[in-house]
């Protein structure tokens, strides 16, 4: 039988152990309990600033006083402008616990376009204030690792342009949301504004006419040319030339309406904001208006240019003088300011001032927008004044008004308003007749024949058969021209066989390019943009190149000179 020895010297380590053990555990429940009782805390905290945080004095859900807005999507569906629950940080600058230099710093550092500075002045404040609007959940998440009880984190409803700076223009902005002002500050958000609050119709997108591939693209050259030449800035847009609706509307410098910054100049909207002298892109019109009032009946009737036109105590010249008469074609191609000043005093006041009426040349451009800026138009219109305007001096338009006239000039004669609407077949307006079919076919091939033989030849785009006319401008400055300071323009349209789209692109106080360095003319910095833009958006837009198509402009050639001159 076995015998069990008990060694008593051993119980006392056991007890020990076993006293150690329940220590540990007793421990661990209240490390555990603590955990827990802090995380109900911070879960508590975070449920009552999302649901009840006021803000600084408001009451009940944030934002929940705020009418929504309805979505702002492209003729695509692609979402341009949306409202969302976000996220806002803000500070009590009483329940403060930290060090506001340091937290300022740190603060800094998660945001760092805001200054140390100015988020010190907030958090030393004597009051209830924003540190961030639109903040993104990673953002907060670190704000709120800062383990500061006097900052807090409020929902709010916030209009988010969630393609950031595309179309900033077009689309406008919302100001900061108050609980009191919450309409749209400019662009679409101001123009639809009853539309985009309508209590029966917000759950419904609005849809614009703006195809956001074709603004990217647009917007993508411009600012590459603007880059490349040391422009001040860059406008263009794209219009369907047979509904005038806007496909693409930019203009540089530019904003993000996510974020406003205190440069207001950013916001403005020269595609319809700014009114410019557009030079010789006025040329096409001036000779269609002959056409159409039968002074133009042959074009192989010649003018002479031979040496500058003096009218008065006004000297009438070309940039590039060829020396001899012109017919009309070669007047556009070669872009004589003397010879289209012929045809104009020739032709007289009373149908150039009809055709620019009708073009509603003489008051605000026609669009939904409300920044819309009002024309130069001639007080008289004496001798003078008839030939300068023919020529694109002596009257300032936005580039809108120029689109949508050459949209009249190509697509049969028949001008459009545009709009920003994505429109039906059957909501095409009908549109009023400015220059006959006879016309606007003629002018096909003559706007044809500059991208192939004239100033416009660096438009020239493969197989897309774009026709169109430079304009080179100085700008008005005290009293007479600053002669350094270019507005040159482009002024497009494509495929010219059947021509379904505007292009037009403007660049100020252009510099030269790296390609042609110092030279400034049309022909050099917004022609090759126009090509650029074509060949990247036409395929998007169903147009194919097509090298074994183009316009028939076989009839002309032979009128056609060598030479090459203008802008």
């Amino acid at each position: 039988m076995a015998t069990i020895v008990v060694r008593h010297d051993r119980l006392p380590v056991n007890r020990q152990r076993l006293n150690l053990t329940a220590i540990a555990h007793q421990r661990l429940m209240l490390v555990l309990l603590l955990i827990v009782a802090v995380s109900v805390v911070l879960i508590g905290r975070l449920a009552w600033m999302g649901l009840f945080a006021d803000g600084g004095g408001r009451t009940g859900l944030a934002g929940a006083g705020l009418p929504p807005r309805a979505d702002i999507v492209d003729r695509n569906g692609v979402p341009l402008a949306r409202t969302m629950d976000a996220y806002s940080i803000s500070v009590r600058p009483d329940r403060l616990i930290g060090d506001p230099d340091e937290l300022a710093r740190k603060l800094h550092e998660i945001f760092p376009d805001t200054p140390a500075a100015e988020f010190r002045k907030k958090l030393t404040g004597k009051g209830w204030a924003y540190l961030r609007q639109r903040a993104l959940p990673e953002e907060v998440a670190e704000v709120n690792a800062l383990g500061e009880v006097g900052i807090e984190f409020p929902r709010e409803k916030e209009r988010v342009y969630p393609q950031r700076t595309l179309a900033a223009h077009v689309l406008g902005f919302v100001p900061v949301l108050d609980g009191k002002d919450y309409h749209g500050g400019m662009g679409v958000e101001a123009a639809f504004n009853d539309r985009l609050v309508d209590a029966d119709l917000r759950s419904t997108p609005v849809v614009l006419s703006i195809d956001s591939r074709v603004q990217g693209a647009l917007e993508n050259e411009l600012y590459a040319g603007m880059v490349d030449q040391s422009a001040r800035g860059a406008t263009g847009i794209v219009l369907d030339a047979n509904t005038g609706e806007v496909l693409a509307m930019a203009s540089f410098p530019v904003f993000d309406p996510n974020k406003l910054g205190a440069n207001e100049d950013a916001r403005r909207n020269n595609v319809v904001q700014s009114r410019y002298e557009l030079g010789s892109t006025f040329k096409p019109l001036a000779v269609a208006a002959a056409m159409d009032a039968g002074v133009v009946k042959s074009m192989a009737k010649r003018y002479d240019a031979t040496a500058p036109l003096q009218v008065g105590g006004f000297r009438i010249k070309d940039d590039h003088p060829l020396g001899r008469w012109l017919n009309v074609p070669e007047t556009l191609i070669h872009s004589s300011n003397i010879a289209t000043a012929r045809i104009a005093d020739e032709m007289g006041p009373e149908p150039i001032q009809k055709l620019y009426r009708a073009l509603e040349f003489d008051h605000r451009p026609s669009i939904e927008l409300k920044e819309r800026a009002r024309t130069l138009w001639p007080s008289s219109w004496g001798r003078i004044t008839t030939m300068t305007v023919a020529y694109g001096h002596g009257i300032a338009v936005t580039p809108l008004h120029l689109a949508s006239a050459y949209a009249a000039l190509v697509n049969g004669g028949i001008w459009r308003p545009a709009t920003l609407h994505r429109l039906r077949e059957e909501d095409v307006p009908k549109g009023r007749r400015v220059f006959s079919a006879a016309t606007s076919a003629r002018m096909r091939q003559l706007l044809r024949m500059i991208v192939k033989d004239g100033t416009g030849r660096s438009a020239d785009a493969p197989g897309y058969r774009i026709g169109g006319k430079t304009g080179t401008a100085e700008k008005p400055f005290e009293g007479g021209y600053a002669h350094r300071s270019l507005i040159t323009t482009f002024a497009a349209a494509f495929p010219m066989d059947n021509p379904r789209y505007v292009v037009l692109t403007m660049m100020d106080e252009p510099q030269g390019s790296k390609e042609f360095p110092g030279v400034r003319t049309a022909a050099y910095t917004s022609a090759p943009v126009v090509r650029k833009v074509v060949m990247r958006i036409g395929p998007m837009l169903g147009i194919i190149p097509d090298e074994r198509r183009d316009v028939d402009v076989s009839e002309l050639m032979p009128l056609v000179g060598k030479n090459k001159g203008g802008d």
